[in-house]
């Protein structure tokens, strides 16, 4: 779910003319002369900037400048508003990933039956192995998310009502796994309880089992658990097990992000068999700079992650200001070192701990203008030269004032 449309607010739309050249001029690459030293700065800042809200936090491990490369901009796609597919609305795409196989693409809408069920669409991402060019996307396919025994998931603002926010291929079963964020309480609405989730589920979307949530993750309408809106919203496989995030802190383990401090968003572990093995805290961000009005409305958090191997992942981090819009950014991030919080409900009290290494691989912020609710993160075909191929989308909201839009990117180091 869009961070802006928490806030119940609207920016106003700009024009494209141009956007292809800005998209060239503007993207920037951490590294090249001096990145080490860069690199090195902002490692040293990050968890500095994360103890004015955390004081148990203990700086994070010095970790080698990012492995991950960006080389060069592959292009870029979007498709229209409302898109009619197969009787469905397209849009609120909140996850996508690839089948390695068939070139398959998933794409998860977070549609809350605002239009229809909960559902995926499978597609196509035109991306030439040869010359990397990224020409088109094309639907293929739409299946609604059930339960078990094959009925919908309750509707918006029904306990157990679901809020989809990633999707993964797994290449060894053939089945999707998909996460939602639940919902609770917050603010000025008020709605049942729906507990976070990460279910299996087969090529038609009908449900096939469910990892277990760690205790310390349980949704309540009290002062315990994630916030509404901050459940699960990323999720990957790594090669021997599966990883999801929760957007932002938790109620017990302190405040959100401001332009004064950041905030912990905890990653959880589980072995392939959805046994839990381990929670990491990954160190958000401050907001760049404060809203405007100083006073008004903000957010952030992790939108999206993606296992590069066991212990480095890619981080989609987020923000939103009121008066200003989207900042992204994406890191490199490295688990080793970092303590074990499985079995601490809180992080604002108790021993210190060390967060995950964190290094900057691409500021999208300065990429293009204005910054699309960018949510939605894959590794797409390796290219004839070796590279990798990094697919970024955004979650449009339904909203005129943005778009649905696809970025590729070449990489080394994945």
């Amino acid at each position: 779910m869009s961070i802006r449309q928490r806030a119940g607010l609207s920016r106003a739309a700009h024009s494209d003319a141009g956007r292809d050249a800005r998209v060239k001029d503007r993207l920037r690459l951490p590294y090249g002369k001096g990145s080490r030293r860069r690199a090195a700065v902002l490692a040293a800042a990050l968890p500095l900037a994360f103890v004015t809200t955390v004081a148990t936090v203990v700086p994070a491990a010095e970790a080698a400048p990012a492995r991950v490369r960006i080389t060069r901009f592959l292009g870029e796609q979007t498709l229209a508003h409302k898109l009619q597919f197969q009787n469905t609305t397209f849009g609120g795409i909140s996850g996508l990933d690839r089948d390695p196989r068939t070139g398959t693409w998933y794409l998860l809408s977070d549609d809350r039956w605002r239009y229809q069920p909960p559902r995926f669409y499978t597609g196509t991402l035109d991306i030439d192995r040869k010359t990397g060019k990224f020409s088109g996307v094309k639907l293929t396919g739409v299946a609604s998310l059930r339960r078990p025994d094959g009925s919908g998931y309750p509707e918006y603002g029904k306990a157990g009502s679901p809020d989809p926010e990633s999707i993964r291929y797994d290449r060894f079963s053939g089945r999707l796994l998909w996460s939602s964020e639940g919902d609770r309480s917050g603010g000025t609405t008020t709605v049942p309880v729906s507990p976070l989730s990460v279910r299996w589920t087969d090529k038609k979307g009908t449900e096939t089992g469910e990892l277990r949530v760690p205790g310390n993750l349980t949704m309540t309408n009290g002062d315990t658990g994630p916030r509404r809106n901050f459940g699960f919203e990323g999720l990957t496989f790594t090669p021997h097990g599966i990883a999801a995030i929760v957007e932002g802190p938790l109620h017990q383990d302190g405040e959100p992000v401001t332009a004064e401090h950041g905030a912990p968003a905890r990653i959880t572990l589980w072995s392939r068999g959805g046994t839990p093995k381990g929670q990491y805290v990954y160190p958000l961000d401050p907001l760049p700079a404060a809203p405007e009005p100083p006073d008004g409305q903000s957010d952030a958090g992790v939108s999206e992650i993606l296992a590069i191997d066991d212990h480095r992942y890619l981080a989609l981090e987020r923000s939103w200001r009121e008066g200003r819009g989207y900042a992204v950014k994406l890191y490199e991030i490295d688990l080793r070192r970092a303590t074990n919080v499985l079995r601490r409900d809180s992080l604002a009290t108790g021993p210190a701990y060390r967060p995950v290494a964190k290094r900057l691989v691409l500021d999208l912020t300065a990429f293009r203008e204005p910054v699309q609710n960018l949510e939605a993160l894959a590794f797409g075909p390796r290219l004839a030269n070796g590279q990798c191929t990094v697919v970024i989308g955004s979650d449009d909201n339904f909203s005129a004032e943005e778009t649905t839009q696809f970025l590729a990117f070449a990489a080394k180091g994945c």
